[in-house]
Parts: structure tokens; C-alpha cells; sequence
């Protein structure tokens, strides 16, 4: 009977925490099929005068290319910048060569793009812009970029974010096609749903843009894997939500190999879920004592586990669900297992009918399963081991 009724309590606690989050995954995935947004107007005044900041760290073989096409979209007033962070390669030498600014920093000690993020801030000080852009050293600006994003910093003096994809090379696997529609969902479908609903959007690390006033006095000097989420939390915190606009794009590509693939899983996801289990519950306190709304939701947003984590604690709760009742008879936890997996096929099912058909094919649905086998390893090794520390993914 004691038996009984604590796995009665525990599998119930599960269920209610897991129904939070597929519910939360369902609303933002029905959400975002709504009407798509208006174009953007582009105000006819001058626009403020930017600074890209791009950190970088042994990027020599790729950055030439970023930085050729944030150059294209600069005006007079404008600055490139970027940090050679902790380099052992010819970084500096080829942003040089492309026509950038480059400030170096060497500090093996202090790791991570928020140190080096810290560090370009000072840099720009004494000449301060108006917008700060940050922009990883491996993606490309669509078109307009710089333009849209520093009007909406400007115009609303809160922190924009622009879309962030992540694509998979030509003649990839099934797996770098499945995590291209996992990052899809988690990045284009859940903050395009949220939008729609009035709410903020995460930081995601590069494509942000940044009224002066505000990201001066943030604090980025950290060595968070996931330094985004946290500086989006506070800002929100703050009064100062961000924004999503979707209708800009920065864009990157996977690595081809497995191996480098797992470890940027790795580095993400141990990240975001130290932000879940660290950060989030702290943040959900404090925005319900304050009763500031814009906090909560984004608290909550951040605390959904990442999609396959997801599915794998939803899969196993209900099977806990059908054991219990064989052995007990409890058939209300059935029900409630049977909702969460409605809620989740609904979610994943409108998610990939409207935005991932042409990533992956039915079949392509079928040996998923796949991938989310190969993703319990990173889970286990949270449990077990936190990947602490920055560490920069391989590049092909």
C-alpha cells in the first residue's frame, strides 16, 4: 500500500511537470501555423549607427565569408569588429586582410564567448554606436539584416533577435536532417508561436541586436555554455523582453561528422539544462513574486527539455503509467499518459506538416527513433557528469 500510493505521488508529479511542458510545446507549435506576420516598413531616416561585433576563436578557415557579407550591408558610421579570442591560428591576420577591425584577447584562463563579448564592449567604448550586433564567425547575414535589426533595438530599446537556422550539409544522414528540424522546432516554431501569443523570445547567441545603453551594462563576462539564456532571462527581468523577428536570418551549418556533432549537442544541451534545473526555478520565483508576466513565460520556455528529451520522458512515463496498471489497476494515469501523448503527437505533427516536410520524409519520421537513441548518451552523461566550460565544436 505505502508502495503504492509513492509511485502513485512520483508518477503523478511526473505527469502534471511533463503536461506543463508538452502543453506549453503544443500552443506554441498551433500558434505559429497562424497567418504569417506583416512585412516589415523600414522607417525613411537614417539608421543608427552599428557595431557588429563578431567573436571568434581559431575561425580562420571560414570567417572570410561572414565577414565579406556583414560588410556588404555597413554604412559610413558603421564597425565590423572582430575579437580574436584565445587564437592559435591566423584569425586576426585574415579578418585584418578582409577589412575589419580586430581586437585580441588572450586569457586561457577565462573561456567563452561572454568574456569575449566583454571584451569587444570595452573596446567600442570610448566610440560607442548606438546598436550593438553580435554575429557567430561561421554564419551568413540574409540580406537587410543590420538594417531591420538595428531600427527595432533603436526604435524599442529592447533586444532583437533575428532567426537563427542551422542547416544540414548536402548528402547528410538522417541524423543531421533530424537535429536541422529538431533546431527548426526549437528555434523558428516555438519563438514564432510565442510571438504570436504577445510573449518574448530566447537570445540565441548570434543574429541579437542591442541598443548601446542596454548591453553595456550586462553582464557577459561568464563562461555559461548557453551565456544567451542567461542574459536573456535577466534582460527580461529587467523590463527589457527581446524580440523575435523572423523575417532576417543568420545561417550556419552543421558539422558533417558525428562525432563533432555530439559534441556541440553536448555543449548545447548541457547548457540548457543547466539553465532548466539551475537558473529556472529561481527565475519562476521571482517572477511570481513580482508578477512579471513577460518572466514567466520565457522562465518556462527555457525549462521545456529539448525536444528528444522530451519525447524520451514522455515515452517513459507512460510506459511507468501502463505498468502501474498492471500491477495496481490505476487506469486514470493511463488517461493521463494517453493525453500526454496526444499533446506531443499534435505538437511534433503540426510542427513538421507546416515547417518540416522538406527537411525530412515520412520514412525519414520512421528512423527517427534512431536519433533519439543516439541522443540518450548525452543525457546520461548530464546526470552523471555535467559538460562544465566552454569548448569550441569542431568545424569541417
Amino acid at each position: 500500500m505505502i508502495i503504492d500510493l509513492a509511485l502513485q505521488t512520483i508518477l503523478l508529479a511526473a505527469l502534471c511537470v511533463l503536461g506543463v511542458y508538452n502543453l506549453l510545446f503544443a500552443v506554441q507549435a498551433l500558434c505559429a501555423v497562424a497567418p504569417r506576420d506583416l512585412p516589415l516598413r523600414r522607417p525613411r531616416d537614417e539608421r543608427p549607427s552599428v557595431a557588429v561585433l563578431v567573436p571568434a576563436h581559431d575561425e580562420e578557415s571560414g570567417i572570410e565569408k561572414t565577414l565579406l557579407c556583414l560588410l556588404s550591408q555597413l554604412q559610413s558610421r558603421d564597425r565590423l569588429v572582430v575579437i580574436a579570442d584565445n587564437c592559435t591560428d591566423s584569425t586576426a591576420t585574415v579578418a585584418a586582410a578582409c577589412g575589419a577591425e580586430v581586437c585580441v584577447r588572450q586569457d586561457t584562463s577565462r573561456k567563452g564567448k561572454g568574456y569575449a563579448l566583454d571584451h569587444g564592449l570595452r573596446y567600442l567604448s570610448s566610440n560607442a554606436p548606438e546598436v550593438v550586433v553580435v554575429i557567430d564567425a561561421d554564419c551568413i547575414a540574409t540580406s537587410s539584416l543590420i538594417e531591420v535589426l538595428a531600427w527595432k533595438a533603436c526604435s524599442t530599446g529592447r533586444p532583437v533577435q533575428a532567426l537563427n537556422l542551422m542547416l544540414a550539409p548536402a548528402g547528410s544522414g538522417v541524423l543531421a536532417r533530424v537535429a536541422m528540424f529538431a533546431w527548426t522546432v526549437k528555434n523558428y516554431v516555438r519563438p514564432v508561436g510565442f510571438k504570436r501569443l504577445g510573449f518574448p523570445c530566447q537570445l540565441m547567441g548570434t543574429g541579437m541586436a542591442f541598443p548601446w545603453q542596454l548591453i553595456v551594462s550586462a553582464s557577459l563576462a561568464n563562461g555559461e555554455l548557453v551565456e544567451d539564456m542567461k542574459l536573456g532571462l535577466e534582460l527580461t527581468e529587467a523590463g527589457r523582453p527581446p524580440l523575435f523577428c523572423p523575417q532576417v536570418a543568420v545561417l550556419s551549418y552543421f558539422p558533417s561528422s558525428t562525432d563533432s556533432l555530439k559534441s556541440q549537442r553536448y555543449r548545447w544541451e548541457h547548457g540548457h539544462l543547466g539553465i532548466a534545473f539551475g537558473a529556472g526555478p529561481l527565475a519562476m520565483a521571482r517572477a511570481l513574486r513580482t508578477r512579471n508576466w513577460m518572466l514567466l513565460a520565457l522562465t518556462l520556455d527555457s525549462m521545456v527539455p529539448p525536444m528528444t528529451l522530451l519525447i524520451l520522458a514522455t515515452t517513459a512515463a507512460s510506459f511507468a503509467c501502463l505498468g502501474m496498471f498492471y500491477m495496481f489497476g490505476h487506469g486514470y494515469l493511463i488517461v493521463m499518459a494517453l493525453a500526454l501523448a496526444a499533446l506531443m503527437a499534435v505538437a511534433l505533427g503540426t510542427a513538421w506538416w507546416r515547417f518540416g516536410r522538406s527537411q525530412l520524409s515520412c520514412w525519414d519520421l520512421v528512423r527517427s527513433v534512431a536519433y533519439v537513441f543516439w541522443k540518450v548518451p548525452v543525457y546520461m552523461h548530464f546526470i552523471l557528469g555535467r559538460k562544465i566550460g566552454w569548448h569550441r565544436s569542431a568545424r569541417d
